[in-house]
């Protein structure tokens, strides 16, 4: 468990990063399927390209992904998920660029870390990979720990509630104690509620209005909101490349109830609109 005194103790930085201000995640699918912009950074190249523009934009962090976790998505294996991702993250490390890898498997961590990745996304919360938890223990660096019920393909099925927004805390906090305990540092997690991930509809929208309660728990809090299906059916917008709008009227509701990083596809227009919200309620968030 998270003692008082590790809560207290706890620095308001993560990753090299300060707290006082929002930061802001790049998302580069590098897959053939991811649910929004499947395919169009599939070729190095061109994801390279696509993360050294988002790091000029003004996004903190460029998280890399080799594998798609939406609904029914193909499992790739971590030979292939390391072939897509690791060329990728040299190149853009190689340019001073803070990157986090997106993975839930050990091996494309470590090889994800070896190529010059400072973070690791895991949206099975070290649940997926036996050897996760002890390689990021001792490999000591920055790890988020996403909330997810059962796999991407048994996830839906599992979306039943009484409290969305208490259960969700009870199981991140079950989550976190578990990378507590096999020896991950308290000031090197993050956590992420997993909005769309075992969540259906209004239970996104109902989380979101509770993710402050999130905060007991004493770690940064990630958001990944950008173009979900959820945003769209609030939004009344089918189509997920035009969820902008709603995307960033979610993202600034979420700082607004402590959320510390944004997860976004749309890097300039997520960094201009949190400049503005910065302006108006102050650099820590308060009016």
């Amino acid at each position: 468990m998270l003692t008082r005194a590790m809560t207290q103790d706890l620095s308001r930085e993560w990753a090299g990063f300060p707290l006082r201000a929002p930061l802001v995640m790049g998302i580069l699918n590098v897959t053939p399927d991811s649910f929004s912009d499947g395919g169009k950074f599939a070729q190095a190249g061109v994801a390279i390209a696509a993360g050294i523009a988002m790091a000029q934009a003004g996004a903190d962090i460029i998280d890399v992904g080799g594998e798609s976790t939406r609904p029914q998505a193909a499992v790739v294996s971590p030979a292939e998920e390391i072939a897509r991702v690791c060329p990728v993250i040299s190149a853009l490390v190689a340019r001073g660029i803070v990157v986090s890898a997106d993975t839930r498997n050990a091996a494309t961590m470590a090889a994800a870390l070896d190529a010059g990745a400072k973070i690791i996304n895991d949206v099975s919360a070290l649940r997926h990979d036996a050897g996760a938890a002890v390689l990021l223990a001792a490999r000591a660096c920055p790890v988020v720990l996403m909330h997810m019920r059962g796999t991407p393909a048994t996830m839906d099925s599992m979306a039943r509630y009484q409290d969305v927004g208490l259960e969700v805390l009870a199981e991140l906090r079950g989550l976190r104690d578990a990378a507590l305990t096999a020896g991950i540092r308290a000031d090197n997690i993050a956590i992420d509620p997993g909005f769309g991930f075992a969540k259906l509809g209004g239970q996104n929208l109902a989380l979101l209005q509770e993710i402050s309660r999130l905060s007991h728990l004493g770690h940064p809090l990630l958001v990944g909101l950008s173009r979900k299906r959820f945003i769209g059916t609030a939004g009344g917008e089918p189509d997920a490349q035009k969820r902008l709008p709603g995307s960033l009227a979610a993202g600034l509701y979420a700082l607004a109830q402590g959320a510390h990083i944004l997860r976004v596809h749309d890097v300039p227009e997520t960094v201009q609109a949190v400049r503005v919200w910065q302006s108006l309620v102050g650099a820590d968030g308060t009016n």
